[in-house]
């Protein structure tokens, strides 16, 4: 019996190119896992009205941990016109499937490694190396919005004096979207930040926030990352406002060590690092729980480019080692990095976004060789 049951979720478009990529990788490295497939994205939902059907959930419930590819969302009204005609107008709703995965099990790290690796010409400074924390399943991503807004919350609302502007605006001519931030996900998404500071020797962890203006929400998780840095007098705490952190990042990237965000900050800044280090095609992602973890690289499904292994699958291979980090396989780990970046430094086997002409294939068998070589 494997060691590990892993679920391999290739996706939409070029996530199941970029997981052909993977596979090659993880066919040299030969770790004792079993490897299964299970259903996700807009297939799916255009067949059954669900991107991520029931079966897949508990197919992930036996898991160790899963890699997916990249899937398609589209808007509400768009979604709905996709469906199969036998069931539209039956009241079936999109709803994301990696926000789903990260609430339903409980996924509330997402961990965004963002390292500038020698010899990529797309670094904006090559001596970046940030590690952001993004809570991941409540802040303004928890889902809870209102569009008509029912009469029953708009009287709730009212209860605040900054809604009665809005109290006579009709119903179908308002939206209400909430930010929701409990001090457990505050507190566990901070403390993750200042045990990963500790155990990989940064110095520094920045809270990412707006509490001058979002007094409530933001204030609930300045107070707490306050007392949690006390238990940590070896690491920094530095606080920044969202607006200001874009700026200082681009000014001065090299200077952070660990972030830490709520939901939507998180996605902010995380793609704005992705792009300091190359861009999507070099940002990996790990959904981490208690018990479960889903790692994928951070692009989209790109289909105008599927099936044409054009696409650069370095981010997929980093989603990878940080799989095997997650799996307790550090020398593993380690030994594909170091693959991944020679691979970079060298320069000669590269997708076009990168100057060269070859596939995403071909750029996984060099790393694969790479690894194999033990460079």
């Amino acid at each position: 019996m494997a060691r590990y049951r892993i679920v391999l979720l290739p996706g939409d478009g070029v996530g199941r190119d970029v997981m052909d990529a993977a596979k090659i990788v993880l066919d040299e490295i030969q770790l004792d896992a079993e490897y299964v497939e299970g259903d996700i994205g807009w297939e799916f939902w255009k067949k059954e009205g669900n991107p991520l059907p029931d079966r897949t959930i508990e197919l992930l419930k036996t898991a160790d941990a899963a890699l997916m590819g990249a899937i398609t969302s589209k808007p509400k009204e768009e979604a709905a016109r996709e469906l199969a005609p036998e069931l539209q107008g039956k009241g079936y709703v999109y709803f994301s499937p990696i926000v789903r995965l990260r609430q339903e099990f409980d996924l509330y790290i997402n961990l965004r490694p963002c390292k500038a690796y020698k010899g990529n010409p797309l670094n904006y400074r090559d001596n970046i190396d940030l590690v952001i924390f993004r809570e991941n399943t409540e802040g303004m991503y928890a889902g809870v919005e209102f569009y008509p807004l029912p009469d029953e919350v708009r009287k709730a609302l009212l209860l605040h004096p900054k809604m009665k502007r809005f109290e006579n605006v009709p119903a179908d001519e308002i939206a209400v979207s909430t930010r929701i931030m409990t001090r457990r996900g505050c507190e566990r998404i901070v403390r993750a930040a200042f045990e990963y500071a500790r155990a990989n020797g940064r110095k520094t962890v920045t809270l990412v926030e707006k509490p001058n203006v979002l007094r409530e929400t933001g204030g609930l998780i300045t107070r707490i990352a306050r007392e949690i840095a006390r238990e940590y007098p070896e690491v920094e705490l530095w606080e920044a406002n969202i607006d200001a952190m874009t700026m200082w990042l681009v000014k001065n990237p090299d200077k952070y060590d660990v972030l830490v965000a709520e939901n939507l900050f998180g996605d902010i800044i995380s793609d704005l690092s992705a792009q300091l280090v190359g861009g999507m095609g070099f940002a990996p992602s790990g959904n981490i729980g208690e018990n479960f973890a889903l790692f994928e690289p951070t692009h989209g499904s790109a289909p105008k480019y599927a099936g044409q292994y054009k696409v650069n699958p370095t981010a997929m291979l980093l989603a990878t080692k940080m799989m095997l980090d997650y799996l307790g396989e550090k020398e593993k780990a380690q030994r594909l990095e170091r693959a991944i970046a020679r691979v970079i430094e060298e320069g000669k086997v590269k997708t076009y976004d990168l100057g060269g002409n070859n596939t995403t294939l071909e750029v996984a068998q060099e790393v694969a060789r790479k690894y194999r070589e033990g460079v």
